[in-house]
C-alpha cells in the first residue's frame, strides 16, 4: 500500500484531555448527527457516539484510510453501529453527508493544520454548510506552548487566533475552556 500517511496521522488529543468538560462544552443530545472531521484513529468518534446514543450518528471523515480502518475495528469490538465512516480530503468537498443535516462538528487538534496548508477558509466554509442553522463547531486545539506533546508552538494556534479565524467564517463563538494541562476548546454557533 502506498497511501501517504497525511500530516498528523495517528496521533490522538483524546488521551490529553479531561473528558467530564469536554462533555460539558459540547450540547449533544440523543439521536444528534456529528461530525468528527478528520477524525484520524476515531478515539473522538467512538466517545462521541457514546453520547448520540443509538439513535444518534457520528461520520468520522478523514484521508487516512488506515486510521478508519482501526475505527472500524474499534467499533466492531465495542458493538458500536452508529459511526460512518467516510475517505474523503476534507480540504477539497466532504461526499455523502447533506448540506445544512449536521447538529455538531468536531474539528480536534486539526485547524493548526488546515491553517499551515492554507486551506482553512475551505474546510470552515464546508462545514458552515453541513452544519444546520445554530448548530455547533467545536474546534480543540493545543496551547500555544512548547511541546511535545502536539505539533510546534510555531504552527500553534492562541484562542484569539481560533476566534478570529471562525468568527470571519461567520460562526459566533459561544464558549471556551481549558480542557486539560495541554489544550482548550472553543465552541461556535452557525450562521441561522
Amino acid at each position: 500500500m502506498d497511501q501517504v500517511k497525511p500530516k498528523g496521522a495517528g496521533k490522538s488529543s483524546f488521551e490529553l484531555i479531561n473528558t467530564n468538560i469536554f462533555k460539558q462544552m459540547l450540547p449533544i443530545r440523543q439521536g444528534g448527527v456529528i461530525l468528527d472531521l478528520a477524525c484520524g484513529k476515531g478515539m473522538y468518534s467512538v466517545f462521541l457516539s457514546q453520547l448520540a446514543g443509538p439513535s444518534g450518528l457520528v461520520y468520522a471523515v478523514d484521508l487516512w484510510e488506515e486510521g478508519l480502518g482501526i475505527l472500524e475495528e474499534n467499533a466492531r469490538e465495542k458493538k458500536i453501529d452508529t459511526i460512518a465512516t467516510i475517505k474523503a480530503d476534507v480540504t477539497r468537498q466532504i461526499d455523502h453527508i447533506e448540506a445544512h443535516s449536521l447538529d455538531l462538528c468536531l474539528m480536534a487538534t486539526v485547524l493548526h493544520d488546515f491553517k499551515e496548508m492554507n486551506a482553512d477558509r475551505i474546510v470552515l466554509k464546508q462545514v458552515r454548510n453541513l452544519l444546520k442553522p445554530g448548530g455547533r463547531l467545536a474546534i480543540v486545539e493545543f496551547k500555544k506552548m512548547d511541546g511535545p506533546p502536539g505539533p510546534p508552538e510555531h504552527i500553534r494556534l492562541t484562542p484569539e487566533e481560533t476566534e478570529k479565524m471562525v468568527t470571519a467564517e461567520g460562526f459566533k463563538k459561544v464558549k471556551s475552556a481549558d480542557i486539560g494541562d495541554y489544550n482548550y476548546m472553543m465552541t461556535f454557533s452557525s450562521p441561522g
